[in-house]
């Protein structure tokens, strides 16, 4: 693992001493009743310590009343410092969308009258402007939303609309607009920019990002509650012995009413609440996991539904090869050589994950004086031809279109597979030799390994898993029911993402969500736990506040647990807190009025002679 994913790097730990200073701010610090008594005690001592060096005799001595506030400070500075390293990580979510629009490249074409040519200046997509042309290539990632006003490429979509078969867009039709954040996988494309600065699809996701707000835990909510109600009852507490002091004639210093209620409230919890959260960061860290607040951890072990997006998560992102059907005449062996032929210069995931499947070796398959020829979004197919040969492989209607061209009929048993295959959500391609079908290639999204078992232990933790997905119902369903998870969203965008998890949330139910995309950012930001593959996008990575470095889409099984033992730790720290608490009000109450009320002395079991025992020795 790299050592920049240590929790305490010192980039972090500096940043993190200079907030908490920073968070000493009153409006900062009203957020933690607890330890916003604390600051005011803080205040009133440093008054008093001036009050002191002005001349005041009768509220101890200087050194004393220093020490205290010294203490009070400290206190203050380690729990801020606490929170800081917590939250050090997980800042400006939306800065990085941002920043992935304004740096982008795009080549600018420069307009010549009512004419474009093909001279190009590379700018930054934050320059574009509505009605500028920029030209992108295979391999280019498409930096603004736009129409295509010249060509046809196949884009791959996956990282804004979670589909992951690649789509055809060319000009003209209902086909030819483009995302900004897409990529090109073939041919080139000249695109006119459609929309405005602050208008595009990445400006929305910024904007639902931001928009989106993760609600308190039931364990938080309960236990601010509890804080809160202690902290009010100490201070009565603490405030009804002026009067009694009054009483038995017992002068009690500003100094020791002050470190009596800091004694006695939950300080400890109040201030190690941020601790436990850094000690689940850790725990999390060795499990491969970074996590941007000690929270996330604490509500993974509370998760009641999980949502996970398919490609990327579920699946291992690219369609790989799975099974070849030649047709009826055909051998395995003559139908492997012509899809290994077709596919030797194929450089894509697909065209690699079938040489794979057909398992051997491609030296023996040269042949000499081969013209390969690569896929573009027109023809819909590649190949080679060689010796008088020609192999084609490509999507069914155009590898029909050129068999039936020459005269040639496309078989029913080929047409049968290619039903079958799109039925069960995987992509067909069919391979012909000189204008006759061979044979069709499965291609499906393959499942990550042993993700079926984890989803069933996720299943027996109370957990319940849907997958949300941009592919059409028939492939969400049969991917489902494959990877096991116990509910589906087909063709989801956005914002049904985020609706569902408000819906959950509305029940009561707390969410996780786990993507890799930029139109999973959103959801990610609204969930109470956003988990983000560490192969996804660095939108999506920004918006969550958890990231899987091994991209295990069922990491999430570790991080409950993980989440389960820190809620146990912090219960037992609450129930230390409160017992010391209650236990440090016998303990020292007594040594305040010992010396006016000598029966006391049968309760002063620590043996004190006075509130300042501690500092100075009799």
């Amino acid at each position: 693992m790299n050592t920049n994913n240590k929790l305490f790097q010192a980039g972090l730990v500096k940043e993190a001493l200079k907030q908490s200073f920073i968070k000493l701010s009153p409006a900062k610090m009203f957020r933690n009743p607890v330890m916003f008594t604390v600051w005011v005690g803080t205040l009133v001592m440093a008054g008093v310590c001036v009050w002191i060096a002005t001349g005041e005799q009768n509220q101890g001595s200087l050194v004393y009343n220093l020490v205290v506030t010294a203490v009070l400070f400290i206190t203050l500075l380690f729990a801020n410092f606490a929170e800081a390293i917590a939250e050090a990580r997980g800042k400006a979510q939306a800065d990085s969308l941002r920043k992935t629009r304004e740096e982008t490249p795009a080549r600018l074409i420069q307009p010549v009258g009512e004419m474009y040519v093909n001279e190009v200046k590379v700018v930054s997509s934050s320059q574009l402007k509505k009605g500028d042309v920029f030209l992108c290539e295979a391999g280019d990632i498409i930096p603004s939303d736009g129409e295509i006003v010249e060509g046809l490429a196949t884009i791959d979509e996956s990282a804004i609309t979670g589909e992951s078969a690649p789509v055809i867009r060319e000009a003209g039709g209902d086909k030819s607009s483009v995302t900004g954040g897409t990529k090109v996988l073939s041919d080139k494309i000249k695109v006119k920019v459609t929309t405005e600065a602050g208008e595009s699809f990445l400006d929305k996701m910024i904007a639902l990002v931001e928009g989106a707000s993760r609600q308190k835990t039931p364990n938080e909510i309960a236990l601010t509650i509890l804080l809160a109600g202690f902290t009010l009852v100490f201070i009565i507490v603490t405030v009804t012995l002026k009067p009694f002091g009054d009483y038995a004639q017992t002068p009690i210093t500003i100094a020791a009413f002050i470190s009596l209620f800091v004694c006695l409230i939950p300080t400890t919890i109040g201030g190690l609440l941020s601790a436990i959260g850094i000690a689940g960061m850790d725990r999390a860290l060795r499990a491969n996991v970074i996590t941007k607040s000690g929270k996330a951890v604490e509500t993974a072990g509370d998760i009641d539904v999980l949502l996970l997006d398919k490609t990327g998560t579920i699946t291992i992102g690219n369609r790989r090869a799975t099974h070849f059907h030649p047709v009826e005449g055909v051998s395995k062996e003559q139908f492997i050589k012509a899809v290994v032929l077709s596919s030797v210069a194929d450089e894509t995931p697909e065209g690699k994950s079938i040489i794979e499947l057909a398992g051997v070796d491609v030296k023996a398959y040269q042949v000499a004086d081969a013209q390969y020829i690569k896929f573009t979004a027109e023809t819909r197919s590649s190949g080679i031809n060689y010796a008088g040969n020609q192999i084609r492989k490509g999507a069914s209607d155009a590898i029909r279109k050129l068999v039936e061209k020459a005269g040639n009929r496309f078989p029913e048993e080929a047409d049968k597979s290619v039903k079958a295959i799109s039925g069960n959500g995987g992509t067909p391609l069919v391979v012909a030799e000189n204008n006759q079908v061979m044979g069709v290639v499965e291609l499906q999204d393959i499942i990550k390994p042993g993700i079926q078992q984890r989803f069933e232990r996720l299943r027996k933790m109370g957990i319940k898993t849907v997958m949300v997905t941009g592919d059409n119902p028939l492939t969400a369903k049969y991917i489902a029911e494959k990877a096991g998870v116990d509910d589906f969203i087909a063709e989801a965008k956005p914002e049904d993402k985020m609706n569902y998890i408000r819906k959950e949330q509305s029940e009561g139910r707390l969410v996780a969500m786990m993507g890799d995309g930029t139109n999973d950012a959103p959801a990610l930001a609204q969930a109470d736990v956003g988990v983000a593959m560490n192969s996804g996008t660095q939108a999506a990575k920004e918006a969550g506040n958890m990231v899987d470095l091994d991209n295990d889409p069922t990491k999430l099984i570790e991080v409950v647990e993980i989440g389960k033992q820190l809620l146990m730790t912090r219960g037992t720290l609450t129930t230390f807190s409160i017992a010391n608490d209650v236990a440090k009000y016998f303990a020292i109450v007594p040594a305040l009025f010992i010396a006016s009320i000598p029966a006391l002395q049968g309760l002063n079991i620590m043996n004190l002679h006075s509130p300042k025992q501690p500092f100075f020795r009799p």
